[in-house]
């Protein structure tokens, strides 16, 4: 057979080539975005997938996103068995490969020659609104319904044809569909470039190369973590740890608990014994667990291994049905994605921590600080604005943690000052390092952030923001790090602390100061 055992060069120039195109299709969508969220955080990512619907290559992006991409892939696989050129299908179910709804996934197949796709091009981009109980569509919810529109797989595009009245439909369900309808012909956009690019590819190299170097990728990758994880001591780890559901009480927590197996080339992670589905929002489907346990073993191994679906292999994940690790409809789940989901990696890490004490970092900040807000601008039009924001990295045996970044399974970046205050009706009136909030110990936890709003018309936040009763967890003898607060401050100056978990309305001139958690330290302070 051609092309059955790769050439190192060539394998590392198509690894490198594969990963260009994913990176190319991020500018594109970031270029032709629409919402300060995907322009200016980067709240998206980008990935190939083979014409199996198994991952060759993604963008630096975001892990969450990226690690729970693969179950987009299948479902839409399952949905439609004939593709055609032009289709493009439009999917943000959690309970059908999605994280949660403001996360659209958009999948466009690739041909070659044959009448079946060569691969896909996939996005997925979190848009800012896609209706529900409050602006920016992660409200305290306790069922999925009151989180925004689902939408199933569904050919928005059909063989290049618009579906207008499924876009109708979309659009109409949303507070900001100029912006929504933007961002989604961004993602077309990027589809469109990598497309191109795969194309290219083919045309120079020919269908049997390109496919067979895709294999290839995969194989080498998974040969690589396999050998990175057989270095690791056998052995069963266990970790727990909780979050806490302050809106309803702040004694009401729920449990992650994770048993790590290590045996030779394989590892395990199974959440056994993690709480059942809870009353809120906080529930993670399964694919979001997938992605934080595959994202702490690709984070252990060597910067150089190429990410792709040879890397989940060796990874083996077993949640307990209908379990805040493993949600079932009709669950609430939109802060599964950006919150749950730092605390398993927390726990994960607490885990492996056991058997790789040099090499596993303290629990940083553990959540993501979510914020949505919206309203009327003074002209009367619609506004939905959201973001994460960064906090303290936790420290480890090499050094201290980083201050005021973005963490684990995010990997956006803030909303400048500039753009936030062009875009919507509020001001920022501190933005600085929130200093000593790091643990301390021989290397101190990184520092967390306060960022202070001043809203200036009526306006309805949501804040899904953990790590606000106990603070991120040190390593080897090091402290925890500060727990986060959020501070409501009126126009008469009276301050009133707010949950981590908190709905409201801000009258105009009011002020919010969210203090962000800093990381863990490492080891025990001289």
């Amino acid at each position: 057979m051609p092309f059955a055992s790769p050439d190192p060069v060539t394998l590392a120039l198509y690894r490198h080539r594969f990963e260009g195109i994913a990176d190319e299709m991020g500018a594109t969508l970031r270029r032709a975005s629409y919402s300060p969220n995907i322009k200016e955080r980067l709240d998206f990512s980008c990935a190939l997938f083979d014409a199996e619907g198994a991952m060759v290559a993604q963008a630096a992006h975001i892990p969450v996103h990226l690690g729970a991409m693969p179950a987009s892939m299948d479902a839409a696989l399952a949905a439609f068995e004939v593709w055609h050129p032009g289709d493009v299908v439009l999917l943000n179910d959690p309970y059908a490969g999605g994280t949660h709804l403001p996360d659209i996934t958009m999948i466009s197949p690739v041909f070659f020659a044959d009448e079946t796709p060569a691969f896909f091009v996939a996005s997925r981009a979190h848009h800012a609104d896609v209706g529900g109980m409050t602006p920016g569509s992660l409200p305290l919810s306790t069922e999925i319904y009151q989180e925004g529109l689902i939408i199933p797989p569904i050919k928005l595009y059909d063989s290049g044809r618009c579906n207008e009245a499924v876009l109708a439909l979309l659009l109409r369900n949303v507070r900001t569909p100029g912006e929504r309808l933007g961002d989604l012909d961004a993602q077309r956009a990027a589809h469109a470039v990598g497309t191109q690019r795969l194309l290219a590819l083919r045309h120079t190299h020919g269908d049997d190369e390109v496919a067979a170097y895709a294999a290839h990728v995969q194989a080498y990758s998974e040969r690589r973590v396999r050998v990175e994880i057989a270095s690791w001591p056998n052995g069963r780890f266990a970790f727990e740890d909780t979050l806490v559901l302050d809106h309803l009480d702040p004694h009401h927590v729920a449990t992650i608990r994770v048993e790590t197996t290590v045996e030779d080339e394989h590892v395990t992670f199974d959440f056994a014994g993690s709480s059942g589905v809870v009353p809120g929002s906080l529930n993670a489907v399964r694919s979001i667990t997938q992605a934080a346990c595959y994202y702490v073993v690709r984070g252990l191994c060597d910067d150089d291994i190429p990410v792709n679906a040879g890397c989940f292999a060796p990874v083996r994940v077993v949640t307990p049905e209908n379990s805040v690790v493993d949600a079932r409809p009709p669950a609430a789940v939109a802060g599964g994605n950006v919150e749950t989901s730092q605390r398993i990696v927390d726990v994960v890490l607490g885990a492996l921590a056991q058997t790789l004490p040099e090499r596993v970092p303290a629990a940083s900040q553990g959540t993501m600080n979510n914020l949505t807000m919206g309203g009327l601008t003074p002209e009367g039009q619609p506004f939905a604005y959201y973001e994460t924001i960064a906090g303290g990295m936790g420290a480890h045996a090499d050094g201290p943690g980083l201050s005021a970044t973005q963490v684990h399974m995010t990997n956006t970046l803030n909303t400048p000052v500039e753009a936030l205050e062009r875009a919507f009706p509020m001001r920022i009136r501190q933005y600085s390092i929130r200093k000593r909030s790091g643990g301390a110990g021989a290397h101190r936890g990184g520092d967390g952030l306060i960022r202070a709003y001043e809203v200036l018309v009526p306006t309805t936040i949501t804040l899904l923001a953990t790590r606000r009763q106990h603070g991120p967890y040190g390593i080897a003898g090091g402290k925890a790090g500060r727990t986060g607060r959020n501070v409501e401050i009126q126009p008469d100056g009276t301050a009133v602390t707010r949950p981590g978990l908190h709905s409201g309305t801000l009258n105009a001139n009011t002020r919010l100061r969210i203090e962000t958690p800093g990381g863990g330290g490492w080891g025990t302070e001289a």
